[in-house]
């Protein structure tokens, strides 16, 4: 068959409509078993060596979407081959776009729902706070640009919403100026990684608790006494915080002790450092210490210092502390003064 048969084939072809209609057909049912041929096939075995299992649920996910989107553009060649009528067509074509770019949101936004539950990397490097920001972020992108090309697809022109939603912002970023505060409080936060969930902080030396969640308005601590304060964003971002789990999550105990002048030195230190090697909660490394501090009107003063696993235990081993050495000085014979005043009375 010579180069000339074949385009007197097609030309015999084009004259009938039907023709045109089976032959594109035909086209598409090869098309759609190339493709399943060629993920199958081909590229499931590639994904198969691989060591990771992500390439292989992003096929799955895939799947459908290439299949619809063959579907769809079969249906749109098919309609404008028929060309029943114009208006009817158009329709066709544009309610087939539209539905190609929903089936692929619908994937993507399943690629980024896998990806933020899986990957655990991620989440390690960008936190899980960052991260859910991040993928909140990727989930409006994908919205809006499906949302903006369905408005194109469907000629519809978008100036007067956007001249009217310029006003309406304005007046609408006046109203909300608070909340905008905390929203970039909130990213500001986010991308500092001053705390996270889980961690101890201190905010201007007043309010120490737990960090519970960290939202994009506002951040909730609970505090010791199991209250939950709700701290705006803004204020967190403008304010000293003091995050006690960061950089390690050790914390560091000082329990002050003072014994009377003329006790043994030596002896308090071996005491104080045996009561800490005894107990469950210290960690070993760092090790243990005891330092002297000052020589003060009616003792000498001194520090144990330890470091606990977690700073939830702050007050809790303090307590542990100090009813042990309490003990332990009464058997060891160790004096722990107290300020006392002596009165001299002269005739």
């Amino acid at each position: 068959m010579t180069t000339s048969d074949i385009f007197n084939y097609y030309a015999l072809i084009s004259e009938h409509v039907w023709a045109k209609l089976l032959l594109a057909v035909a086209l598409y049912i090869v098309v759609t078993i190339a493709i399943e041929f060629v993920l199958n096939k081909v590229v499931r075995r590639v994904c198969a060596h691989t060591a990771s299992t992500l390439d292989d649920h992003i096929i799955d996910i895939l799947h459908s979407p290439v299949y619809q989107t063959v579907i769809l553009v079969g249906i749109m060649h098919i309609s404008i081959i028929a060309d029943i009528n114009p208006g009817f067509t158009a329709i066709i074509v544009n309610t087939g776009k539209s539905l190609t770019i929903l089936a692929w949101l619908v994937a993507l936004i399943k690629i980024r729902n896998f990806l933020g539950q899986t990957q655990t990397s991620w989440r390690e490097k960008l936190g899980p706070d960052l991260l859910s920001l991040v993928l909140k972020g990727i989930f409006l992108v994908l919205l809006f640009s499906a949302v903006a090309n369905w408005f194109w697809i469907w000629d519809i022109d978008l100036t007067p919403v956007f001249a009217s939603a310029g006003v309406a912002g304005i007046a609408l970023a006046l109203a909300a100026k608070d909340t905008l505060a905390n929203f970039f409080g909130g990213i500001s936060l986010f991308l500092d990684k001053a705390y996270r969930v889980g961690d101890y902080v201190i905010v201007d030396n007043s309010e120490r608790g737990e960090v519970v969640e960290i939202g994009i308005r506002s951040t909730r601590i609970i505090t010791r006494d199991d209250v939950l304060v709700n701290i705006p964003n803004s204020i967190m971002a403008t304010s000293k915080i003091i995050n006690e789990s960061a950089p390690y999550p050790q914390y560091r105990l000082k329990i002050p002790v003072g014994v009377a002048y003329g006790t043994d030195l030596d002896l308090v230190e071996g005491v104080l450092l045996d009561i800490a090697a005894h107990s469950d909660q210290i960690v070993t490394q760092p090790f243990p210490r005891v330092r002297f501090r000052s020589l003060a009107d009616s003792s000498v003063n001194c520090e144990l210092l330890v470091w606990v696993t977690d700073p939830r235990e702050r007050g809790m081993q303090t307590h542990l502390f100090l009813k042990e050495i309490h003990k332990r000085f009464s058997v060891e014979g160790i004096h722990i003064p107290f300020p006392q005043l002596d009165v001299h009375l002269e005739k």
